[in-house]
């Protein structure tokens, strides 16, 4: 990751901060966006490096435009971006809030549309990947989370799409798929509802992973990081010879 610059969105805490500190340690140079400001700036500075944090709504055009403007003064090139950031709401669909609704996908979905917008001509210039945080709820459904599904299963498609578009100039894009991850997001949750828990660390190496040249074969693909959660393994997997 030496001599890589990255921009993660939502990197002011939860798996966005986990991405920059281990990119920053792997010899990346990172910018963080986040509407966080103080929690970013503390980051930033804790982080080291040549960590900065730059204030983005990213649901703001003009805010993308000067995000990559301000990575590319800062840095000289912009090699890759993570879209991070996200929000959820929950409620019964009949009850489900049309404003939650629309800031959810605001947040989750137009803000990586924009994102790749923003992006793909710096990238394009540089050489490099985007990595888009989608989510093990973009493959499933999930009662009561129906504005974060709709988003989720939205960026799992814009990414092949957007894969299509960028592999003539050598861009790739991919999704990861995250299942249940102790962070802020999940913290008034209740951990016993979802055995298969993971540590943001875990995801952060599969980030790590697709912005190294290791997975250049990887493009529009969707990359599912939950402990065997989609696919039914239990909390408690039974031993070998315990299970015929």
């Amino acid at each position: 990751m030496n001599d890589k610059f990255i921009l993660v969105t939502g990197g002011a805490r939860g798996m966005g901060a986990a991405y920059a500190r281990l990119l920053v340690a792997e010899g990346a140079k990172v910018v963080i966006t986040d509407i966080l400001h103080t929690e970013g700036e503390a980051l930033a500075a804790q982080v080291g490096g040549s960590t900065v944090y730059v204030p983005q709504d990213v649901t703001q055009p003009e805010e993308w435009a000067e995000a990559i403007a301000s990575a590319e003064r800062r840095c000289g090139a912009l090699h890759g971006l993570v879209n991070s950031a996200g929000i959820a709401h929950i409620a019964p669909i009949e009850q489900f809030p049309l404003d939650q609704w629309n800031k959810t996908l605001a947040v989750n979905l137009t803000g990586v549309f924009l994102g790749l917008q923003a992006a793909l001509p710096a990238i394009r210039r540089a050489g490099g990947s985007i990595v888009n945080v989608s989510s093990v709820e973009g493959l499933r459904g999930s009662a009561g989370l129906h504005a974060y599904v709709a988003s989720k299963f939205g960026v799992r498609g814009i990414t092949k799409s957007a894969a299509l578009e960028a592999a003539a100039s050598g861009v790739r894009v991919n999704s990861i798929h995250p299942g249940f991850i102790a962070t802020p997001m999940t913290e008034s949750l209740e951990f016993s509802l979802f055995p298969v828990a993971a540590e943001p660390q875990e995801v952060s190496q599969v980030v790590l992973f697709l912005f190294s040249d290791e997975s250049s074969y990887l493009t529009g693909s969707e990359i599912v990081i939950d402990g065997g959660l989609t696919v039914g393994v239990p909390g408690k997997c039974l031993a070998p010879e315990n299970i015929f």
